[in-house]
């Protein structure tokens, strides 16, 4: 088959995003239209307040747009209810933030195992030990957070993103807490296994030279697709 004839993973069209508060409506985003195969790579860029992290959630099916669709995998998530979106969400992302959001009283790899223990898997303890060793944190696997350096807990967050072999990874500023040398490694890591598993990634960054990595990138300007480059 023709990979150009297959539905996209990603399919947004039209998107807003409007609120409203005691000074009146203000426009968040407007008019965003974008797609994305199964394996791309895109990176949303630009200054603070410009949409990037409303944009993600609405991707994610997180926040509701105002006017608009987001598809994916073909589904349209918000003819969907919450639970419906909770469902395909599990099934079908994988999230990793620029605060980490491990479980302080959960050791490395019971972070890493959460995601499979929801799903009910018997492989959760064998599973997350591999992808935890892919890593490169085998030796850290009983540590907690707090003992864990910034670009460990990173990495530990990227495994337990991408055990569930997701289709789609949504990345919220992944490097912006790291020293550059440890944010090198994470952006490494994660872009090799983008490629390993034909993983999707959106990105949301500042970096001009980590968005350019990436295979797609757009800048938003107060909520407006500004530009587009493709490499």
């Amino acid at each position: 088959m023709d990979p150009s004839s297959e539905t996209p993973l990603v399919q947004v069209q039209g998107l807003g995003k409007t609120v409203t508060d005691a000074t009146g409506s203000f426009d968040i985003l407007t008019d965003i239209d974008l797609t994305l195969a199964r394996a791309q790579t895109l990176a949303i860029v630009g200054a603070s307040g410009s949409g990037k992290s409303t944009l993600l959630s609405l991707i994610a099916g997180l926040d509701v747009p105002t006017r608009g669709s987001v598809r994916l995998a073909g589904q349209d998530l918000f003819a969907l209810d919450e639970d419906g979106r909770a469902a395909l969400r599990a099934r079908e992302l994988g999230f990793v933030f620029q605060s980490f959001q491990l479980l302080g009283h959960l050791s490395a790899l019971e972070n890493v195992m959460l995601p499979l223990e929801l799903a009910g898997r018997r492989d959760a303890r064998a599973r997350s030990a591999q992808m935890l060793e892919r890593v490169g944190l085998a030796q850290r696997a009983r540590a907690y957070p707090r003992v864990l350096s910034g670009g460990e807990q990173q990495r530990v967050a990227l495994a337990r993103a991408f055990v569930v072999q997701p289709a789609l990874l949504l990345a919220d500023e992944p490097t912006g807490s790291l020293d550059h040398a440890s944010g090198e490694s994470v952006m490494q890591l994660m872009l090799q296994l983008n490629r390993e598993q034909g993983t999707a990634l959106v990105l949301v960054t500042h970096d001009q030279g980590i968005a350019a990595r990436c295979e797609q990138r757009i800048t938003l300007q107060a909520g407006r697709i500004l530009e587009r480059t493709q490499s």
